[in-house]
């Protein structure tokens, strides 16, 4: 597989990623967006604005600047301000996966094998961008988890549901999820 097919594998992953998070979120009220499973988890709303402030730090200028931005404030990202709606986060959330998007875009072969910094680490970038694909993933099942816990009966799955295998088995692409 070469470099090229594979910045178009990332891109769907990545696009993967963010679609199931919104899923998950888009079925959350504004109390259970903010809200946590316990004291010390994270909201909904935490999980949203950290990966923001990630995807913003970590994207802009990767080919020529360390990952983590001097004017990056991660603890800030765990601490939900009154100035942090849910309409203000959600397009933090869009503005971060926008970066992504156009640095992803703008790779080529090439770079795949340069060498970047976060925090000081060296990395290739294709070591980088996994990295990131990991951390990304890692925040989305969480984001789901929480929203699934909150809705608990009226979840409505992002996926293959239970006892739903065996039909998707038979015709994957006539499958249609049971509401």
């Amino acid at each position: 597989m070469s470099r090229e097919n594979y910045i178009e594998l990332l891109q769907r992953e990545f696009k993967g990623q963010k679609s199931l998070a919104e899923g998950a979120i888009v079925q959350c009220s504004d109390e259970q967006y903010f809200a946590t499973p316990s004291p010390f988890d994270n909201s909904i709303a935490v999980i949203v604005k950290h990966v923001a402030g990630n995807l913003k730090s970590r994207w802009t200028d990767l080919l020529t600047s360390d990952g983590e931005k001097p004017g990056r404030n991660r603890d800030a990202e765990f601490e939900i301000l009154p100035a942090d709606s849910r309409k203000h986060l959600q397009e933090l959330w869009e503005q971060g996966w926008a970066v992504l998007f156009a640095s992803l875009g703008s790779l080529t072969e090439a770079d795949m094998s340069r060498t970047i910094r976060i925090r000081g680490e060296s990395l290739s970038v294709l070591q980088a961008v996994n990295r990131q694909l990991t951390h990304y993933s890692h925040h989305v099942g969480q984001i789901v988890y929480v929203a699934k816990h909150f809705r608990g009966a009226s979840w409505k799955t992002l996926s293959i549901p239970r006892g739903g295998s065996a039909q998707f088995n038979r015709q994957p692409a006539k499958y249609v999820p049971k509401a």
